[in-house]
């Protein structure tokens, strides 16, 4: 653990899952000049070792700062998402559903962002990156600009008086696909991200995740970098 000092007031915590929109938040944080720490969490999810190495790997591309893994699994033991409870189906993609998907894990990025903000509070750095975007809104409760805002509060009044940490979604408004064209401009590698729900290689091609990610990168005009068991098309 990297001791506090007022020198790492340009320090970032980034909240890296190992998948391509919390890698592209990563390349974005880099870019806006932070010196970057890494929190992954495993919290039981069925493609935890493969989100690991991955997170891993990008931490070594990017020569960060710092790398904190947190086992728990709390969010496992609660259940109630396909993510982390084997007897709920990881659902087939349906684009145009409005009904929050079984992949939900209830209340999740508050738990995530809680430990985050700690970590930054603790070696002073003055941001906390996360990835989340409008597609994952229009399913996720905790994805949503305004609970954005309602966690800066916490931070706000929940940390100490002299502590200053901004709660940074720079992708919140964004598509999938807007965040890939980012990425590639970064030059983000994605060959070393995973988002696939079901498995740990190759990626399966129809969760909600792979659809996404393989719509993203139709509609970006390039071939997503990861194997997949199926490719079918998803962009318009």
């Amino acid at each position: 653990m990297t001791t506090a000092t007022n020198e790492n007031r340009n320090g970032a915590v980034v909240l890296v899952s190992g998948g391509m929109d919390s890698a592209t938040a990563a390349f974005e944080a880099k870019y806006r000049g932070h010196n970057l720490y890494f929190l992954h969490t495993s919290y039981g999810q069925q493609t935890e070792n493969k989100e690991l190495d991955c997170a891993h790997q990008l931490a070594e591309r990017m020569d960060v700062a710092d790398f904190l893994h947190i086992e728990t699994d709390h969010l496992a033991r609660i259940g109630a998402s396909s993510l982390t409870d084997d007897s709920i189906d990881v659902n087939e993609v349906d684009l145009d559903s409005d009904e929050v998907p079984s992949s939900y894990v209830p209340f999740r990025n508050a738990n995530l962002l809680s430990m985050a903000v700690s970590y930054a509070e603790a070696n002073d750095c003055e941001t906390v990156y996360i990835g989340a975007h409008s597609e994952d809104y229009s399913g996720y409760p905790d994805c949503r600009p305004e609970f954005f805002d309602a966690f800066q509060q916490v931070i706000n009044v929940g940390t100490k008086p002299e502590t200053s940490i901004e709660l940074v979604a720079p992708f919140v408004d964004w598509s999938k696909t807007d965040i890939a064209e980012r990425g590639l401009e970064l030059d983000v590698p994605y060959e070393l991200t995973w988002s696939c729900y079901r498995d740990e290689s190759p990626a399966c091609g129809t969760c909600d995740a792979c659809a996404y990610r393989l719509k993203a990168f139709q509609e970006a005009g390039t071939e997503d970098p990861i194997e997949y068991k199926e490719r079918p098309v998803y962009s318009d």
